[in-house]
């Protein structure tokens, strides 16, 4: 059985909290999540010795101790990107493959740095928001996309990952400008792509379902609502990841993916202008 290590900012979160008992299924028990370690307790919940109690995973005393003895790693603090590039220095020097959790990195200049100690180490790593396997997405054909009009719930600030993670993936990493045309309880956002290409993306409250409008050159149009096990499918391909070392998402469309929410947070600020983004 191949062990898997955690690192976190915290334990007793939503992904840590799911993900043992989901890998040891998407595996069939082939893989383990067996180590874990974290730089704080949970400031609301568990600390770090009694999760790893409750879900019987060995705490570790170092980062550099787990990733010497861990067969893979991943990295998670799903809502504090800001501690990624932190978490990641001891891994991504290993060699060996890792996960590392939405959302990637608080800015490109950030996302670019991470990966570029991946890539002078040759570490295998990648970063994704489950949202870019849900079933609904993968039969889109991105060759003659115009228009994407995305909503969903959540935050534009942890959620935002969710709705631009897909139009990527879809329309591609050139994304050259952002405008926000929201409201305080109504987050809204149009990117712009190369070939005047533009995506839509709006959060609408916690009972709005991820869902997606795609317009074609024709002018023909594909509606799709998510209702496939998307993290189940997610943890899927991480699985595979592990087992093949086959990178899921190029490099390249994480740090448009972080681009594109940094300069939707900047654009909040300016509504109706238009903000580069870097």
């Amino acid at each position: 059985m191949k062990k898997i290590g955690l690192i976190d900012y915290y334990l007793d979160e939503f992904h840590a909290n799911n993900y043992v008992e989901w890998i040891k299924e998407a595996s069939n028990g082939e893989f383990e999540v067996a180590y874990a370690w974290a730089k704080i307790d949970a400031p609301n919940g568990m600390t770090t010795q009694q999760w790893c109690e409750h879900y019987n995973v060995q705490q570790i005393d170092t980062e550099e101790k787990l990733t010497d003895i861990s067969d893979f790693i991943i990295v998670l603090s799903p809502d504090n990107p800001e501690m990624h590039e932190e978490l990641c220095q001891v891994p991504l020097r290993s060699g060996k493959h890792v996960y590392v959790d939405k959302t990637f990195a608080p800015d490109a200049a950030t996302a670019r740095r991470i990966f570029a100690i991946a890539e002078e180490h040759g570490t295998p790593c990648f970063s994704s928001s489950a949202l870019r396997f849900a079933q609904e997405y993968q039969g889109i054909d991105k060759s003659k996309i115009q228009n994407i009009a995305s909503w969903g719930p959540g935050t534009y600030e942890i959620y935002s990952i969710h709705q631009i993670e897909p139009i990527v993936s879809l329309m591609g990493s050139e994304a050259q400008r952002v405008m926000y045309i929201g409201t305080k309880n109504w987050p809204a956002l149009v990117i712009e792509f190369s070939g005047e290409r533009r995506a839509v993306m709006s959060h609408h409250g916690w009972s709005c379902p991820f869902a997606m409008a795609v317009n074609f050159e024709d002018a023909t149009s594909q509606c799709v609502q998510v209702q496939s096990d998307y993290f189940k499918l997610f943890i899927q391909e991480m699985v595979d990841f592990f087992r093949s070392g086959e990178i899921k998402v190029a490099h390249a469309e994480t740090v448009a993916v972080i681009a594109i929410r940094n300069a939707g947070l900047k654009a909040a600020q300016v509504p109706g202008i238009w903000v580069t983004v870097e």
